[in-house]
């Protein structure tokens, strides 16, 4: 088997660094390297010696703010079509795109169930979304026979020093004596399991759409308790407030974020091969 090349734009990204560090136990299967791809030097950077490239640069979080809306689509948009166009015209076999369930629109409210199926449409909401969306779409137009073209649309991505919304919900977790009991169900990855599911996309040759995500959908009351007692602390669950809870969540996306739903049907996520390496309590104590 040949060493396969692999290519990351988008330098000290969680994805790119973690899936660099998780392939160096097989060296003499692959050879990566990191490149920025901020400014225009790396327009320069010679794609032709690679077979793969892994695209993880972004703007990853939601800003509200409506002087970051061009930023957003510069990055997130324009700048990943323009690395996908370049690495197609130099040759390279296979082009994976990191999209993201944002472009499924928001969160489901809480007590009502979302789950994305096969033909549930795309309807971004805010402008992280539109940017990941028109990224995704564009770039899916490149693919061909000698150039495999990989959209990985994530779900929350969570793991040691993540960022983002785990890391606060870990932190409420450890503050919170008293957390409400809602049973929502999330679909989320752990960083070891997307590495690795990213690992088989490449050593199979894959192209399409792919869901990947963990095993099992998580109740975010399953996070907190498995922290809480990781601690050695208690906690109590309580379904007092949930009525009140459900009337607000129709006025307050965050309440949605945090206890709302928001699923891939797992039939989306079945493939020719396992990824799933870690369970979901042990990937959450190593993610402390």
């Amino acid at each position: 088997m040949n060493k396969k090349k692999i290519l990351i734009t988008g330098k000290n990204s969680y994805i790119g660094t973690s899936f660099m560090k998780w392939v160096s136990r097989w060296p003499d299967q692959y050879e990566t390297e990191a490149i920025s791809v901020r400014g225009e030097e790396w327009k320069n950077h010679d794609f032709s010696q690679y077979d793969v490239i892994l695209h993880v640069a972004g703007i990853a979080h939601v800003s509200a703010n409506p002087k970051m809306e061009q930023e957003y689509f510069r990055v997130n948009r324009d700048l990943a079509i323009a690395v996908a166009e370049k690495a197609k015209r130099e040759k390279v076999k296979q082009f994976i795109f990191m999209s993201s369930i944002i472009i499924y629109g928001a969160d489901g409210k809480i007590g009502e169930k979302k789950v994305i199926k096969a033909d549930t449409e795309p309807n971004p909401v805010d402008f992280y979304g539109k940017s990941k969306l028109e990224a995704d779409l564009a770039i899916q137009n490149l693919n061909s026979k000698d150039y495999k073209v990989v959209i990985v649309r994530l779900p929350m991505v969570y793991g040691p020093n993540c960022k983002g919304n785990f890391p606060k919900l870990i932190k409420l977790a450890q503050t919170t004596p008293v957390f409400p009991d809602i049973d929502n169900q999330r679909s989320m990855i752990f960083i070891d399991n997307l590495c690795e599911f990213l690992r088989l996309v490449i050593d199979n040759e894959k192209q399409g759409i792919f869901f990947p995500q963990n095993k099992d959908y998580v109740a975010t009351k399953d996070i907190i308790e498995i922290v809480v007692k990781s601690r050695g602390k208690g906690i109590l669950f309580i379904k007092f407030f949930n009525p009140l809870l459900k009337l607000l969540s129709k006025k307050i996306n965050l309440l949605n974020k945090v206890l709302g739903n928001k699923v891939y049907d797992k039939n989306l996520s079945s493939m020719d091969f396992d990824y799933n390496i870690m369970e979901f309590k042990e990937s959450i104590l190593r993610s402390l």
